[in-house]
């Protein structure tokens, strides 16, 4: 039997949330999964070395960091030549676990297709790196600052298959629904090993999204969410903020706009994240 294992990105840590935050997300993440009888294994850059599966002190060290960037796929040759500390992305995460044979994945919410997009191109290689490699990526959904009717549709056009669990609605990060259905759902660690093991006999080669909601007694209002985006948006527009600078900016803003309820959300659905992917890598292991 396969030893279970269940990667972890650490953007998170050093630029989706705040120190202290950070590092005690980052612990109880590992700790979720450990506690399902899975193996946590952080992936980040350390001096030019990519490490899949960062040690307390390492874990630490990025969270205290002012300096460690922000790496996804494309930057990773630099990183390891000119040997940076880093927090790698969705997309980045994606590439190395397959390297390492790790199939499944917990993260909050993956990149998309940027508000706005028709005038900046702006949108995330998380997307492009869902439909090239086979990793099964549990998530809440996307960000909930980003476009999801056209987030959905790029993952449409590029054949990623999107499920829910327990859901038949795309949740939206801070919010359990969207009000956008998704095609398929399900209800138990098992059935998701079953589809995964099946698109993966048929031979596809693009990975898959399992949404999850918030906890309910963690999720924001949608309507409060949405009002707390378009100020947070007006605010990086007037700070002409661009590129990958934009969605730790509007993160930072969302948790002043709540008054740090976004963090409380965030903390409560990356833990019930990182629990439910262990729990499937488990049943996968088992097959």
């Amino acid at each position: 039997m396969a030893t279970p294992t269940v990667a972890l990105e650490s953007t998170v840590i050093t630029h989706g949330l705040p120190f202290p935050h950070n590092l005690a997300i980052a612990r109880l993440m590992e700790a979720e999964v450990q506690q399902q009888g899975a193996i946590p294994a952080t992936i980040g850059v350390i001096a030019g070395n990519i490490v899949v599966g960062l040690d307390d002190a390492q874990l630490e060290q990025l969270a205290r960091s002012t300096t460690a960037h922000k790496l996804s796929r494309r930057d990773l040759p630099v990183a390891l030549a000119q040997q940076w500390d880093g927090g790698t992305t969705v997309a980045a995460t994606m590439a190395i676990a397959r390297r390492a044979g790790i199939s499944v994945f917990a993260t909050g919410g993956i990149g998309g297709v940027h508000r706005g997009y028709q005038h900046t191109l702006d949108i995330s290689a998380d997307l492009t790196e869902l439909a090239r490699t086979p990793v099964l990526v549990v998530c809440a959904g996307a960000k909930a600052i980003l476009d999801l009717p056209a987030t959905l549709e790029y993952l449409e056009t590029q054949s990623v298959p999107i499920m829910g669990y327990q859901t038949d609605e795309f949740p939206a990060f801070y919010s359990q629904s969207s009000g956008m259905p998704i095609p398929a759902c399900a209800d138990s660690p098992a059935e998701v090993a079953a589809i995964w093991r099946a698109h993966r006999v048929l031979g596809n080669e693009a990975g898959m999204l399992l949404c999850v909601p918030p906890p309910a007694e963690s999720a924001l209002p949608r309507a409060e969410v949405e009002a707390a985006i378009g100020r947070a948006l007006q605010q990086a527009e007037r700070a002409g903020v661009r590129g990958p600078a934009v969605t730790p900016f509007l993160l930072a803003a969302m948790a002043k706009e709540t008054h740090g309820e976004s963090i409380t959300t965030n903390t409560a659905l990356l833990r019930q994240n990182a629990r439910v992917a262990a729990q499937v890598a488990v049943v996968i292991s088992q097959q």
